[in-house]
């Protein structure tokens, strides 16, 4: 009996040191490991995502869309980042951008603003290649492919109105197969088109981990979308990460800042802060609803930022 109690023991005690421990300092007050990471989900910045162009012979328009779609998903994936589903009705697709040498970006800043975006991304294919090459035994040959896409990604701050990131990645894929000698040509089409889209798809993940570590290290900011009596609506609610409670900081709209020798436009600066805001209610997909917590003065197009 008594060893049976001495092995109940033992059990408790290795089971007890599965459950992980909770600190408690000198007040009462628990708290979690430091080194799990902070306890407070970020909140999502809402990207727009243009359609990639080709600007190669091969793949056409629809490379280009294959490519923009498998960025989109793995982008929406992350925890930082919530993808604008209308982006393309305010900016257009990348090629419009890339023709109007970013001019067009710095128009439609202030659209981009009242529609709660924080970051546009767009890009291109700018150059695919592919290569077989084939050894003949007997009936059938082996065929030995290569396809490439060099994708290039560039990252506008709408709130700094700014490029803060550019960057090129390379998509390498291979493929080795049995063929027999007679194959139509529409199948061998079939098959490089096949290769290129798996070669950009490869390109365009080697951004993700890039992208989300910038867009992490960014403020997160909102705009006051509609004030109806004693209540404030926000363009960002529950999909955005915004939580019951939190304490938003309203800040009037910063000024252009232009390069007097060169004329164009440096930057934006920052605004003064007029009060804050309490979350207290969600309203449709991504709204939320506040009231004033101090200050004053809070006008529509105000923005917003977590205290």
């Amino acid at each position: 009996m008594r060893w049976v109690s001495l092995f109940s023991l033992f059990a408790l005690l290795i089971n007890c040191s599965k459950v992980p421990l909770r600190r408690r300092d000198n007040l009462g007050y628990s708290y979690n490991n430091p080194s799990k990471g902070s306890q407070f989900t970020p909140i999502k910045k809402k990207v727009a995502l243009l359609t990639l162009f080709n600007e190669t012979p091969y793949g056409g328009e629809d490379l280009a869309i294959i490519a923009t779609e498998e960025l989109r998903r793995s982008l929406s994936r992350t925890r930082d980042i919530i993808i604008d589903p209308v982006a393309d009705k305010i900016f257009g697709n990348s090629k419009e951008i890339y023709a109007a040498g970013g001019v067009k970006l710095v128009q439609l800043t202030k659209k981009a603003k009242m529609a709660g975006i924080n970051l546009v991304i767009y890009g291109r294919i700018s150059k695919t290649r592919f290569r077989q090459k084939s050894d003949e035994i007997g009936f059938v040959r082996q065929t030995k492919a290569f396809g490439q896409s060099i994708v290039e990604l560039r990252m506008y701050d709408v709130n700094g109105g700014k490029e803060i990131f550019v960057d090129t990645q390379q998509g390498d894929v291979d493929d080795a197969t049995f063929r027999f000698y007679l194959k139509e040509a529409e199948d061998n089409l079939a098959y490089k088109r096949g290769m290129l889209r798996f070669a950009s798809k490869v390109a365009v993940r080697k951004f993700v981990p890039k992208l989300t570590d910038l867009v992490s290290k960014l403020d997160w900011v909102g705009r006051v979308a509609k004030i109806i009596g004693t209540k404030i609506y926000v363009n960002a609610g529950r999909a955005s990460g915004i939580n019951l409670g939190d304490v938003l900081k309203v800040i009037t709209e910063g000024e252009e800042v232009y390069d007097p020798e060169t004329g164009a436009m440096i930057g934006i600066s920052q605004g003064d802060v007029k009060g804050t805001i309490e979350i207290i209610d969600y309203f449709g997909p991504d709204g939320a609803v506040a009231i004033l917590h101090s200050g004053g003065s809070v006008t529509e197009g105000d923005f917003v930022e977590l205290y």
